[in-house]
């Protein structure tokens, strides 16, 4: 199955930037049908894309924008926001004028459609691709699973660990990796926190004893939830002065796998500006069947099933 990557991977390739110095290589990729991109400049008043190729003047006409275009099922903000940031095309027509200069007539919706065709369709729940987060909203991140196509990353599948909004893990333009949910007609689901290791997997990492570094996400009447790792999270004893978003450095006091249980001790928490890391996954790639966040020994089952059971 070949893979289609989202918009801006291939950008700076220098195959990618050969096929648009030459009018001679970009009749070539017409030909071959190649998917190129290019930088947007401007989005006109017809919401037509002109696109920053050297060698001709571009333009990727409204309807040839996105799928959904012209059925009216996309909005034209998905065109608006594509200014100055590159996107995949396909050469439909170049033109030569009285003068001599080429334009060259684009699609972004065949780009689009030869990817849904060829990669999205043949994809099943539990496979795992790459993704590109495109932008942020109260109730999840939306990104891009190939040539611009967008699907939603809900928030309560972002990790384990609870998040108050998306930006506590995700900024835009961050490359990311998805498991699918579901897919039905051209709607596709994800999830992300299977990606991001077990109970377990992520324990493992700490000790009894340590002092370690961590997030304050909630606090509660019996305790403060502060996050160790997206995937692991561990309640410390009431204390007062702290609140959701500071920064907390405590103490383990205990781990219990049979219980999924964490015990701290805070011993100093700050407020500063959060600084974005790239998640650790433990899967970046195949497929998961299914995926068990607790461990054998815990009496509770959490766990994620991809193939219908």
């Amino acid at each position: 199955m070949k893979k289609y990557s989202p918009e801006g991977t291939i950008y700076a390739s220098p195959e990618n930037q050969s096929c648009l110095r030459s009018i001679f290589a970009l009749q070539e990729a017409m030909l071959q049908e190649k998917i190129l991109e290019a930088r947007v400049l401007i989005c006109d008043n017809d919401h037509d894309l002109h696109l920053d190729i050297p060698c001709a003047k571009a333009i990727i006409p409204r309807e040839e924008g996105a799928i959904g275009i012209a059925e009216g099922t996309t909005k034209d903000i998905a065109l608006i926001t594509k200014v100055n940031k590159p996107v995949c095309f396909k050469v439909k027509q170049i033109r030569k004028d009285e003068n001599g200069a080429y334009t060259a007539v684009l699609s972004r919706r065949a780009a689009q459609e030869e990817c849904m065709a060829e990669f999205i369709s043949a994809l099943a729940p539990g496979d795992v691709i790459p993704a590109k987060v495109t932008h942020l909203e109260q109730f999840g991140a939306f990104v891009d699973i190939g040539c611009g196509i967008p699907s939603l990353v809900p928030i309560d599948t972002i990790s384990v660990s609870r998040i108050s909004h998306p930006s506590d893990r995700f900024q835009s333009g961050q490359d990311i990796f998805v498991v699918i949910k579901d897919i039905k007609g051209d709607r596709v689901w994800l999830s992300h926190k299977e990606l991001l290791g077990t109970w377990e997997e992520n324990a493992s990492r700490f000790n009894y004893g340590e002092t370690v570094s961590g997030i304050v996400r909630s606090v509660e009447d019996y305790g403060i939830f502060v996050e160790l790792a997206p995937n692991l999270a561990g309640l410390a004893e009431p204390k007062e002065g702290v609140s959701a978003g500071q920064h907390a450095s405590v103490y383990i006091k205990a781990l219990i796998p049979e219980k999924m249980k964490v015990k701290l001790i805070i011993v100093d928490v700050f407020s500063g500006t959060h600084i974005h890391r790239p998640p650790e996954y433990f899967i970046t790639d195949g497929h998961i069947s299914r995926w068990r966040y607790s461990p054998e020994l815990s009496p509770k089952l959490i766990e994620s099933c991809f193939d219908g059971q």
